[in-house]
């Protein structure tokens, strides 16, 4: 019998024909042919992160253990002059790829609340951090090395990418092919694992830097008119809300508003605390393990909702320490937990209204159905994204993450309600999170969907990387 996989949360499984680890690019190049000769498919899963169906496989399934590492940015293909760029292997985590850019005095831009995702499965999924001076990950890539259908290596990168054409042949000749076309780009750059395993990518670095965190308790009645680009969203700071989505007696939401900014070097050792999360002080302040959070979750929900106001004002406080160190929320990541992610466009401040529709829906399940939030939810801002098939393209953009407890009573009624109330505000659900996307939607929401489509039918022209998930979104021919 084939071995049975399941993802970090555990809540997707599957069998695959068979779970491999290759340890070079050689033996990606002959496991993708293996699947086309034996016309089966072939999917990697960089670190199992995804709480949707996207990493799930009858195939060959890779684990990316042996294929992450930093190499020397410039492999004797590059232009003289580039930009500030790191050449990271698809699977290296992100934890490992923070010591190795911190012990080279370089850190990444931006990230999201996690370290343990690899940089493939983050890039691929459009996964983001917070702030209107910054993308997705997608938009730290300058070029991608993918192995596609026929096991052939491809080099894609925008128009005057960083590679140099001529370098390149002259390296490479008819091994690899190189393609610097802009639309190949934006469309392979976010592609969920659907035109190819990611060998390695060039994306962007900056210098070491420390980062300021401040957290204070507000109320979404007393935030929601500030959330403009003439208001705190202009201010250039990492800015974030968790928000309990049931009132107080008077009516208003408790939120917490966590800002972080650049800041001198406070010298001495790096502090390694790690920061709170809803979930995390949940647990801490009960005091529970996680099969207890979980049986709560399922069994006495509106015994946690009462602990949310008391859990966001114990997470007040400031701190200062490598930037690494502060984008990460540490311990809740362990925690049995899923979430959905909407993203919404900003324009016509409709992301507002979008949050009051949100609050309205969190009530009447409570009310109605008896179904509860598990944990406060998220609002976190990003700037638009080129890329074609990240949620954020075109369009700056509010996230909503709406996170539950593993096995939250009613859980998927509850997201599925909140994913069809959005709907009327083009919400764009999240490719690696609890989704319930079709075709349709997808058409709807997403200008670019043909060309995107037209490059995966490329470069994916086997049908190698068809999967469960391609076949239910419509990806698949």
């Amino acid at each position: 019998m084939s071995p049975r996989w399941h993802n970090h949360a555990g809540n997707q499984s599957c069998r695959p024909r068979e779970i491999v680890k290759p340890g070079s690019l050689e033996e990606l190049i002959q496991l993708v042919q293996l699947a086309e000769r034996e016309g089966t498919t072939i999917r990697a899963i960089g670190a199992g992160h995804a709480w949707s169906d996207a990493a799930l496989t009858e195939g060959y399934m890779i684990l990316p253990d042996e294929l992450g590492g930093v190499l020397p940015l410039d492999d004797g293909t590059l232009r003289e002059a580039a930009p500030q760029l790191a050449r990271v292997l698809g699977g290296t985590h992100l934890y490992a790829l923070n010591d190795a850019l911190d012990e080279a005095g370089l850190a990444l831009p931006q990230m999201g609340g996690y370290d343990g995702q690899t940089i493939a499965g983050v890039v691929s999924t459009s996964t983001h951090g917070s702030g209107l001076a910054w993308g997705p990950f997608p938009d730290l890539v300058h070029s991608v090395e993918l192995v596609v259908s026929g096991g052939e290596v491809v080099r894609i990168e925008r128009a005057g990418g960083p590679t140099d054409p001529a370098k390149f042949a002259a390296m490479f000749h008819d091994e690899r092919r190189l393609i610097q076309d802009n639309g190949t780009f934006e469309a392979a750059v976010c592609g969920m694992g659907c035109m190819g395993v990611v060998y390695a990518y060039l994306i962007e670095v900056r210098e070491r830097f420390w980062l300021e965190e401040k957290r204070e308790l507000s109320t979404w009645e007393a935030t929601r008119d500030t959330l403009t680009y003439d208001g705190v969203l202009g201010e250039g700071d990492h800015y974030e809300l968790f928000v309990n989505p049931y009132p107080r007696d008077d009516g208003r939401h408790n939120l917490l508003v966590t800002r972080r900014r650049d800041a001198p070097d406070p010298g001495g050792t790096p502090e390694t605390r790690e920061r709170g999360h809803p979930l995390a002080e949940l647990e801490a302040s009960l005091p529970i393990t996680g099969v207890l959070l979980r049986f709560l979750a399922r069994h006495l929900p509106s015994l946690m909702v009462r602990r949310f106001d008391a859990v966001l004002d114990e997470m007040q406080g400031d701190w200062t320490s490598a930037s690494y160190r502060v984008f990460n929320i540490g311990e809740a990541n362990h925690l049995p937990a899923v979430s959905m992610e909407l993203c919404v466009g900003l324009e016509g401040n409709r992301h507002l209204d979008a949050v009051d529709r949100m609050l309205a829906i969190a009530a009447e399940q409570r009310k109605k159905h008896r179904r509860y939030h598990t944990s406060p939810f998220s609002l976190r801002f990003t700037k638009a994204s080129p890329a074609f098939a990240s949620m954020m393209y075109a369009r700056d953009s509010m996230i909503m993450e709406l996170i539950l407890v593993t096995g939250t009573h009613g859980g998927e009624e509850l997201l599925r309600a909140h994913e069809d109330g959005l709907a009327e505000f083009d919400a764009r659900a999240h490719w690696g999170q609890i989704n319930y996307l079709t075709e349709e939607r997808i058409r709807r929401s997403y200008p670019r969907w043909d060309d995107w489509l037209r490059v995966e039918r490329e470069l994916n022209s086997s049908g190698v990387f068809d999967s469960p998930f391609t076949r239910r979104v419509g990806i698949s021919g």
